[in-house]
C-alpha cells in the first residue's frame, strides 16, 4: 500500500508524462470494448429482424439451385413424410405447405399477395400472433374452406378504416376468382420464413381441392423437439434426403437457427480479429510505459541509493517499480472500460442498435493491460534494484 501511495504521489508531480503513459491503456482497453460491443450488438439487430417465430423449423424444399442434373427429384407426398418422420430423430412434427400469386380485392382495393396453403396448426407451431379474428380449425382443412388470413399490410391497405375479420373479399389466381371470408390478420412481427405483413394463408385442403387436386407439398416445414435440437436436425435431414435419392442437391434445406448461427459465428470472428488488432495498441503504450520506467529509474537513482543504503533489498525496489508501473494500467484499463462503455453506447445510441456491452471482453482487457504493465515494467524494475547503493548516491 506504501508503494501504491508513492506510485500516485509521483504521478501527480508528473502529470504529463502519466497522462501520456495512460493515453495508450486507455485507447487499447476501450478500443477493444467498442469493437466487441459494435459486434454483438450487430449480431443481436440481425437475430431480433429474424425475430423469436420459427426458430424450431427446418425448410426442405427442392433443390432450385444447388441441383444438379443428375440429382434426382424428391416427391413430397404422405409416403415421404411418414417415412422422415419414422427414420428421422428429433422430429416433433411435420408440415406440408404450397403457395400460389394471388390478386386480393375489396371493393375498388386490390392488392398482390403471396398466399400460402398451411395445415391446420401450422401458423401456431410457427408462432405467427394475430392481431384479430381466429386460425383455422380442423374443419376448414378438411372441408377446403375459402377462408383466409391476411398480413397486416394488405389489410391495411384492403380495410384502412379497420374491422378486416369477418369481410369477404375475391381472390384471383391463374385467372379463376374465389370469394373468401376473411377470419384474422397477422401481428407485425419478425418472423423470419414467413411474411407476416404482406403474405396471405388459406387452408392446405382449399388448395387440394380447388387449385391442385392431391398436391405434392412443394415445401416442408418440419418441427423440431426443441430449438437447440435445429442445427442438428437440420443436418441430418440434408443426409437423410441424399442418402433418399442417391444424389446430392435433390433438395434445400435450411433452417432460421442454422443461419442465426453461422451469422453470429461469422460476426464474433471478424470482432476478436479486429479486437486483436486493437489491442495491439496495448502493446504499444506497455512500450510507452517502459520507455518512462526507465526514465523515472535514472530519475530517481539518488532515491533508490538512499532505500538501498537504510536496507532495502533489491526485492523490495523491485516491487516498488512493478507496484508503479501496474498502477498505471489499473489506472488505465478502469478509465479505458468506462470510456469504452460511453463511446459503445454512444455509437449504438446513433446507429439505433440495441445496447449491448460485452463484459467479458472488459474483463479480458483489464486484466490483459494489467499485465502488460507488469511484463514491460519488469526490465525497469529489476534494473533499479540492480543500482549499486554508492553509484546511485554518487549519480
Amino acid at each position: 500500500m506504501e508503494d501504491f501511495m508513492n506510485a500516485l504521489q509521483n504521478f501527480r508531480r508528473n502529470k504529463i508524462r502519466t497522462f501520456l503513459s495512460l493515453l495508450g491503456i486507455i485507447i487499447g482497453v476501450a478500443s477493444v470494448i467498442v469493437i466487441m460491443s459494435m459486434g454483438q450488438s450487430s449480431t443481436k439487430q440481425v437475430e431480433d429482424s429474424f425475430g423469436s417465430c420459427g426458430l424450431d423449423m427446418v425448410s426442405v424444399s427442392s433443390g432450385f439451385w444447388r441441383r444438379r442434373r443428375a440429382a434426382v427429384a424428391l416427391q413430397f407426398n404422405d409416403s415421404f413424410r411418414e417415412d422422415m418422420f419414422a427414420q428421422v430423430a428429433d422430429i416433433k412434427k411435420i408440415w406440408y405447405k404450397n403457395s400460389v400469386s394471388a390478386t386480393l380485392s375489396y371493393g375498388d382495393t386490390s392488392a398482390t399477395a403471396n398466399c400460402t396453403a398451411v395445415e391446420t396448426g401450422y401458423m401456431e407451431a410457427f408462432g405467427l400472433a394475430l392481431d384479430s379474428g381466429r386460425y383455422f380449425n380442423v374443419t376448414d382443412n378438411v372441408m377446403g374452406t375459402q377462408k383466409i388470413i391476411i398480413g397486416s399490410d394488405i389489410a391495411t391497405t384492403l380495410f384502412p378504416n379497420g374491422d378486416a375479420a369477418g369481410k369477404h373479399i375475391i381472390i384471383v389466381t391463374d385467372k379463376v376468382s374465389f370469394h373468401f371470408e376473411v377470419i384474422g390478420v397477422l401481428k407485425e412481427q419478425s418472423s423470419g420464413m414467413e411474411d407476416s405483413a404482406t403474405g396471405c394463408f388459406v387452408p392446405r385442403g382449399f388448395y387440394a381441392k380447388k387449385i391442385a387436386p392431391n398436391p405434392e407439398a412443394a415445401t416442408i416445414m418440419v418441427q423440431a423437439v426443441a430449438k437447440e435440437k435445429t442445427a442438428a436436425l437440420t443436418e441430418t435431414i440434408d443426409a437423410y434426403c441424399e442418402k433418399l435419392s442417391g444424389t446430392e442437391g435433390s433438395v434445400n434445406v435450411n433452417s432460421m437457427q442454422t443461419m442465426l448461427n453461422q451469422i453470429s459465428e461469422i460476426t464474433n470472428t471478424m470482432s476478436v480479429l479486429l479486437a486483436a488488432i486493437a489491442a495491439i495498441s496495448l502493446l504499444v503504450g506497455g512500450i510507452g510505459i517502459m520507455n518512462i520506467m526507465i526514465v523515472t529509474v535514472t530519475e530517481r537513482k539518488q532515491e533508490i541509493g538512499i532505500r538501498k543504503a537504510l536496507g532495502a533489498s533489491p526485492a523490495v525496489i523491485r516491487q516498488q517499480f512493478l507496484i508503479e508501473s501496474a498502477s498505471i494500467t489499473v489506472l488505465g484499463g478502469i478509465l479505458g472500460i468506462v470510456s469504452g462503455v460511453l463511446v459503445s453506447l454512444a455509437v449504438e445510441y446513433l446507429r439505433s442498435l440495441a445496447f449491448v456491452i460485452s463484459w467479458q471482453s472488459c474483463v479480458v482487457s483489464f486484466f490483459f493491460s494489467v499485465f502488460v504493465g507488469i511484463f514491460f515494467g519488469f526490465s525497469p524494475a529489476s534494473r533499479a534494484a540492480k543500482l549499486d547503493p554508492v553509484a546511485a548516491l554518487s549519480a
